[in-house]
């Protein structure tokens, strides 16, 4: 024991002695030394506390949050389902398809058969009106006149007949004229109508389910012209056939006029006999 004394008694008048040393050597000690290290979340109290707070806000995502976008993921998933078996069933859209696939088939033939050629006439005058008549072009409308009056002949002069028949010949030219020209518009007319159904029918095949409506909207359009172009083909075929009505009565107004005065002069003749 008296010696562990005199060895601390030493040791305290070693560091009393050498200060500056005692304090080095005691920084140098509290800075090598080894700390302990810390401990798993399990075990450090403020590990802990941050555990706790994510599991509760992991908690509010999943019961809270998650379920309501899961509902709304439902919704959306009855949504898709509906629409794709109900509004636009893929069945019925690709049967759909396979129509308009058919149509467009029937719309070429008949774009060749509106092609095929009908001219029959054989004389360079009937030939040169029938080449007007059949040629779809707007454009020969006012060639017709003078192809109609090279083979049909122009209205008499006013010494050459009555002004009755005079006005019976210019009425009819000018009838069968504007009949005519309406065919050839008419001819022109349904040209444009196949070109803008074959490019609805193209449309329909490429086009979206959404987008019917408008074809729809375009094709009851186009119906609406088609159904004007026959109207006013139509009013054409009432006015020729109302000019062959006004000839014949008017056929037999001259008849009888004729055979008036037919009946005057007899009796004037044997009046003066």
């Amino acid at each position: 024991m008296n010696e562990i004394s005199e060895l601390l008694r030493s040791v305290k008048d070693w560091l009393f002695t050498h200060k500056l040393r005692a304090a080095t050597l005691a920084l140098i000690l509290v800075l090598t030394v080894p700390w302990p290290a810390k401990a798993q979340f399990g075990l450090d109290p403020c590990c802990a506390l941050l555990a706790a707070g994510l599991a509760s806000v992991q908690s509010a995502l999943t019961s809270v949050t998650g379920g309501g976008l899961n509902q709304i993921l439902g919704v959306d998933k009855a949504m898709q389902q509906f629409q794709q078996t109900v509004v636009w069933p893929q069945a019925l859209i690709n049967e759909a398809k396979s129509l308009v696939g058919l149509l467009q088939g029937n719309f070429n033939q008949i774009q060749k058969l509106m092609k095929l050629p009908l001219s029959s006439a054989s004389l360079p005058a009937s030939q040169r009106l029938e080449q007007v008549l059949l040629s779809h072009n707007p454009n020969q409308i006012a060639q017709t006149s003078g192809a109609y009056t090279a083979l049909y002949g122009s209205v008499p002069a006013p010494t050459a007949a009555s002004p009755q028949v005079l006005n019976m010949v210019d009425m009819t030219d000018a009838a069968a004229q504007v009949a005519m020209k309406r065919a050839i518009e008419i001819d022109a007319l349904a040209d444009l109508e196949l070109q803008a159904a074959n490019r609805l029918n193209q449309s329909i095949q490429n086009a979206a389910p959404g987008s019917a409506p408008i074809i729809e909207a375009q094709a009851d359009a186009w119906l609406i012209r088609a159904n004007a172009y026959t109207q006013a083909a139509t009013a054409d075929l009432i006015r020729l056939r109302s000019i062959d009505l006004a000839n014949a009565s008017a056929d037999i107004k001259v008849g009888a006029t004729n055979t008036t005065n037919l009946r005057q002069a007899l009796t004037n003749l044997l009046q003066h006999q």
